[in-house]
């Protein structure tokens, strides 16, 4: 007998409380859910942005793709997130963004924009050459995306040009570290990063000090048909630069000349690099 009623009070202290939770909320109701307009809430963006009030705008873009989801209106509003974020420098929302669009919309009339956005989002954030350089590596990536799949968009001439920056900064970092090695006379290390420079990168200012370097450096490892090699193909490419002068003074004075060893992989990366 003593066990039931124990029960019955129990359960009577959780109603009680159940009670007093429902009163609780009774005081403050939850606003009742309100959908607005797929085109009100994008022409109130517009409106926001008209007036450079990029916060605003970006609210209400993102209140067209919450309640009207995949359609016509919410694609229009994707896009205007990103630009939206990217113009308010959200370079990191910007790309989740953009690439949330290329997912859902890739053969979309806006699709080259989107992914202009994100190269142009990475590229923003290129560290000074001293720093580390994920952020430029990810820039060339989507620059070299988007000359490749709009080669024909109104984004794609900027993005060549913006591509061979990110390469020369890349290279700039290879050659950074390459001469950190090379004045310590560790030539390993110096030669696998000037070979990056003249593989990877070989269309960027930096490839003729690279050469230049490589000669250096395999001439003091006592590789010398490396060395000369380098010089020959230094001289080959680029007659009038002053690091060819240097290369060429550099083996005269011990009695040697520039010649191509045809076999060498420097070589061989200057001729693949011509078909």
């Amino acid at each position: 007998m003593r066990q039931s009623f124990v029960r019955v009070a129990a359960v009577l202290v959780l109603l009680g409380g159940a009670t007093a939770l429902v009163g609780c909320s009774s005081d403050e109701p939850l606003e009742p859910f309100v959908e607005i307009p797929a085109e009100q809430s994008y022409n109130a963006g517009i409106a926001y942005l008209q007036e450079g009030d990029y916060k605003n705008a970006t609210k209400k873009f993102a209140e067209v793709d919450e309640q009207h989801p995949y359609s016509e209106w919410a694609r229009k509003s994707l896009i205007m997130t990103t630009y939206t974020n990217y113009t308010r420098g959200n370079f990191d929302e910007a790309i989740t963004q953009a690439k949330r669009y290329l997912t859902l919309y890739p053969g979309s009339e806006d699709a080259a924009y989107a992914q202009w956005m994100i190269a142009q989002s990475y590229f923003n954030q290129m560290p000074d050459i001293t720093r580390d350089q994920k952020q430029t590596q990810q820039a060339m990536q989507a620059m070299q995306e988007l000359v490749d799949r709009y080669p024909d968009s109104p984004y794609a001439a900027e993005g060549r040009k913006r591509l061979d920056i990110a390469k020369d900064q890349l290279a700039g970092k290879e050659m950074e570290v390459g001469r950190f090695y090379l004045n310590r006379n560790q030539y390993i290390g110096a030669i696998n990063r000037f070979k990056t420079v003249v593989q990877t990168y070989q269309t960027t200012r930096h490839v003729e000090e690279a050469l230049e370097r490589l000669t250096e450096a395999y001439y003091a490892m006592g590789i010398v048909d490396e060395a000369q090699t380098a010089a020959a193909v230094l001289g080959h490419n680029y007659p009038d630069s002053r690091w060819y002068k240097d290369a060429y003074k550099l083996l005269s004075t011990n009695g040697l000349e520039p010649r191509e060893n045809t076999q060498s992989w420097i070589s061989k990366a200057f001729k693949a690099a011509m078909l």
